[in-house]
């Protein structure tokens, strides 16, 4: 009997095989589609405002003024434009020209002579909220820093009563990139999963070739491990592919071990793969299919994973569902593993969710599909 299951889990196996190296489309989803997104969205999605139009206003030129508005010069975060006067700067932010302007009224020297704080004028346009709040940050840690510089050269104490020393862990060069990268392996192996085995097993009904296994000797066992065992290879070779690009490519350290990468990514592409077969119970229609796997896997992944969208600032009832989102799981493993290293407090549980997940679907497909063509 256990001769009989296993030859002919052997010949399924080598069916799907030969079905994948003579379509093309398979192939196309488990390595051309994560590099495609990854490139895209590793290189058009920053959460960086770099290069920041900002108009410079100076009243009453002087070597004060001078030495301010130079901050802004040898700051990678501006490109600032000189304007005559506020009212055609404030002209240019209304014609969105630039995004902001910086204005040093006509006592400007003359108050930072007599150790006076100047007024200063920063106006933002508001209408992109993260910008505004980073351009504003940006301003006045430009001001601390230039204080600080002519206190230095005056030779006296600083004015600010507090000395800050920033240490920034896990992401030191505070890049966006590096935190959006490992989340966008997970949002990407999430839809890449789903429809490996969604769109095959539909394309199969299409075609007549599940009719043709429904009536041999193979149980519905068989068949669903005979679609995950290749399609389980062919996703964590997308994955591979997806975290050669983000080490080599864009730079991300992986810090963690390589091993609980492989571990985790695993569980996770199980999960993703059951994901796909329910799907296929459901729908028995390429279009279907690939309809439902975006709606029901990839947008939660990319909204309620924390990928980019903090979990902790959603509303409470929109946190209780992130937790029935698998990419919410691995987005925290990955981000753990590639900036702070092999943290088990935050591996281990997310490694048991992705578990429990895995199983869930898995079982879920199992009971869904039956030898039957109704």
């Amino acid at each position: 009997m256990k001769a009989g299951i296993l030859m002919r889990l052997r010949g399924l196996i080598r069916k799907e095989s030969l079905q994948i190296l003579r379509d093309p489309s398979s192939i196309a989803i488990a390595f051309l589609l994560p590099a495609m997104l990854l490139l895209l969205f590793g290189y058009g999605v920053s959460l960086d405002a770099k290069h920041v139009a900002l108009g410079i206003v100076v009243e009453q030129p002087s070597a004060a003024a001078a030495s301010f508005t130079a901050q802004f010069s040898n700051s990678p975060y501006f490109a600032p434009r000189n304007f005559p006067s506020a009212a055609a700067a404030q002209t240019a932010l209304s014609r969105e020209t630039i995004m902001g302007f910086v204005w040093l009224r006509s006592d400007f020297a003359r108050r930072v002579a007599a150790r006076q704080d100047p007024d200063i004028g920063v106006y933002v346009d508001g209408i992109n909220a993260n910008n505004a709040r980073l351009i504003e940050n940006y301003v006045q840690q430009s001001w601390a820093d230039w204080i600080t510089s002519q206190a230095d050269l005056a030779g006296a104490s600083n004015p600010v009563p507090i000395a800050v020393e920033p240490r920034i862990w896990f992401n030191p060069a505070v890049s966006s990139r590096d935190y959006l990268v490992p989340g966008l392996i997970a949002v990407i192996m999430t839809l890449t999963g789903a429809l490996l085995t969604a769109l095959v097993i539909a394309r199969e009904w299409e075609r007549g070739t599940m009719e043709a296994l429904m009536v041999t000797r193979v149980s519905m066992h068989e068949i669903l491990i005979s679609k995950i065992i290749p399609y389980f290879l062919l996703g964590m070779g997308g994955m591979a592919v997806s975290v050669t690009i983000a080490v080599f490519l864009f730079g991300v350290p992986l810090l963690g071990s390589l091993l609980v990468l492989t571990l985790a990514a695993s569980l996770f592409m199980l999960a993703s793969l059951g994901m796909g077969l329910l799907i296929s119970t459901v729908a028995k229609n390429q279009f279907v299919a690939g309809q439902i796997a975006i709606i029901t896997t990839f947008l939660p992944a990319f909204i309620l994973s924390g990928f980019i969208f903090d979990v902790g600032s959603m509303p409470a009832p929109i946190q209780v569902i992130t937790h029935i989102v698998a990419a919410r799981y691995f987005v925290s493993i990955l981000q753990s593993l590639f900036l702070a290293g092999t943290v088990w407090s935050v591996i281990l549980p997310n490694l048991l969710a992705l578990l429990l997940m895995a199983i869930f679907f898995l079982g879920a497909a199992r009971l869904a599909a039956r030898k039957r063509l109704d």
